[in-house]
Protein backbone atom coordinates (compact mmCIF):
# COMPACT_ATOMS: atom_id res chain seq x y z
CA UNK A 1 0.00 0.00 0.00
CA UNK A 2 1.11 3.35 -1.25
CA UNK A 3 1.74 5.63 1.80
CA UNK A 4 2.95 9.10 2.47
CA UNK A 5 3.21 10.27 6.03
CA UNK A 6 4.27 13.82 6.80
CA UNK A 7 5.64 14.97 9.89
CA UNK A 8 7.69 18.52 11.35
CA UNK A 9 5.18 21.00 10.66
CA UNK A 10 4.49 23.52 13.98
CA UNK A 11 4.31 26.75 15.24
CA UNK A 12 7.50 29.33 13.91
CA UNK A 13 7.67 32.87 14.63
CA UNK A 14 8.24 34.93 11.33
CA UNK A 15 11.91 34.32 10.03
CA UNK A 16 12.24 31.01 12.07
CA UNK A 17 12.86 27.26 10.44
CA UNK A 18 10.87 24.37 9.89
CA UNK A 19 12.20 21.04 8.27
CA UNK A 20 9.15 18.94 7.13
CA UNK A 21 10.01 15.24 6.28
CA UNK A 22 7.90 13.07 3.95
CA UNK A 23 8.22 9.34 4.94
CA UNK A 24 7.09 6.90 1.94
CA UNK A 25 6.16 3.24 1.94
CA UNK A 26 4.82 0.64 -0.22
CA UNK A 27 7.22 1.49 -3.39
CA UNK A 28 10.14 2.57 -3.98
CA UNK A 29 11.44 5.88 -3.18
CA UNK A 30 14.29 5.86 -6.00
CA UNK A 31 11.34 5.18 -8.76
CA UNK A 32 9.29 8.48 -8.25
CA UNK A 33 9.65 12.48 -8.17
CA UNK A 34 8.33 13.71 -5.22
CA UNK A 35 6.37 17.10 -4.49
CA UNK A 36 5.52 19.52 -2.05
CA UNK A 37 2.37 21.42 -2.00
CA UNK A 38 0.71 23.63 0.76
CA UNK A 39 -3.14 24.93 0.87
CA UNK A 40 -3.86 27.83 2.83
CA UNK A 41 -7.68 28.12 3.91
CA UNK A 42 -9.55 29.56 1.52
CA UNK A 43 -6.54 29.83 -0.95
CA UNK A 44 -6.09 27.23 -3.91
CA UNK A 45 -3.61 24.35 -3.25
CA UNK A 46 -0.04 25.35 -4.63
CA UNK A 47 2.78 23.79 -5.32
CA UNK A 48 5.92 24.70 -3.70
CA UNK A 49 8.99 22.42 -4.91
CA UNK A 50 9.47 18.87 -6.82
CA UNK A 51 12.43 17.35 -6.81
CA UNK A 52 13.46 14.35 -9.63
CA UNK A 53 14.53 11.23 -8.88
CA UNK A 54 17.12 10.61 -11.00
CA UNK A 55 19.22 13.50 -11.44
CA UNK A 56 17.93 14.95 -8.33
CA UNK A 57 17.03 18.16 -10.15
CA UNK A 58 14.75 20.36 -8.03
CA UNK A 59 11.63 22.77 -9.14
CA UNK A 60 10.83 26.16 -7.09
CA UNK A 61 7.85 28.06 -6.56
CA UNK A 62 8.86 31.51 -6.87
CA UNK A 63 6.85 32.35 -4.19
CA UNK A 64 9.62 29.96 -2.33
CA UNK A 65 12.89 30.12 -3.65
CA UNK A 66 15.98 31.06 -2.20
CA UNK A 67 14.05 29.92 1.49
CA UNK A 68 13.32 26.66 0.84
CA UNK A 69 15.29 23.35 -0.22
CA UNK A 70 13.96 19.81 -0.76
CA UNK A 71 15.82 16.83 -0.39
CA UNK A 72 15.31 13.17 -0.66
CA UNK A 73 17.16 10.32 1.23
CA UNK A 74 16.20 7.43 -0.53
CA UNK A 75 18.11 5.41 1.57
CA UNK A 76 16.01 6.45 4.79
CA UNK A 77 12.68 6.40 2.03
CA UNK A 78 12.01 10.37 3.21
CA UNK A 79 11.75 13.51 1.36
CA UNK A 80 12.58 16.71 3.18
CA UNK A 81 11.48 20.20 2.69
CA UNK A 82 13.59 22.62 4.95
CA UNK A 83 11.69 25.91 5.28
CA UNK A 84 14.01 29.10 6.14
CA UNK A 85 13.00 32.62 6.26
CA UNK A 86 9.28 31.97 7.16
CA UNK A 87 7.00 34.60 6.48
CA UNK A 88 3.53 35.32 7.57
CA UNK A 89 2.17 34.18 4.21
CA UNK A 90 3.38 30.76 4.37
CA UNK A 91 0.76 28.74 6.94
CA UNK A 92 -0.79 26.69 5.56
CA UNK A 93 -1.11 22.77 5.15
CA UNK A 94 1.92 21.09 3.54
CA UNK A 95 1.18 18.10 1.87
CA UNK A 96 3.93 15.74 -0.19
CA UNK A 97 2.62 13.65 -3.00
CA UNK A 98 4.21 11.45 -5.68
CA UNK A 99 4.61 12.57 -9.12
CA UNK A 100 3.31 9.62 -11.78
CA UNK A 101 5.90 10.61 -14.37
CA UNK A 102 9.03 13.40 -13.72
CA UNK A 103 8.97 17.37 -12.03
CA UNK A 104 7.13 18.96 -13.93
CA UNK A 105 8.81 22.03 -16.36
CA UNK A 106 6.26 24.29 -15.68
CA UNK A 107 4.16 24.87 -12.63
CA UNK A 108 3.41 22.48 -10.19
CA UNK A 109 -0.09 21.00 -10.35
CA UNK A 110 -1.68 18.49 -8.51
CA UNK A 111 -3.07 16.68 -11.44
CA UNK A 112 0.77 15.46 -11.92
CA UNK A 113 1.08 13.67 -8.07
CA UNK A 114 -1.00 10.99 -7.97
CA UNK A 115 -0.87 10.27 -4.53
CA UNK A 116 -0.85 12.13 -1.32
CA UNK A 117 0.06 12.48 2.19
CA UNK A 118 -2.37 13.32 4.85
CA UNK A 119 -0.82 17.08 5.56
CA UNK A 120 0.90 18.67 8.48
CA UNK A 121 0.33 22.45 9.51
CA UNK A 122 3.02 25.10 9.41
CA UNK A 123 1.88 28.24 11.68
CA UNK A 124 3.75 31.95 11.51
CA UNK A 125 2.88 33.72 14.29
CA UNK A 126 4.96 35.72 16.72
Amino acid sequence: QVQLVESGGGLVQPGGSLRLSCAVSGFTLDYYAIGWFRQAPGKEREGVSCINRRDGNTVYADSVKGRFTISRDNTKNTVFLKMNSLKPEDPAVYYCARATTACPLGPLLGGDFGSWGQGTQVTVSS
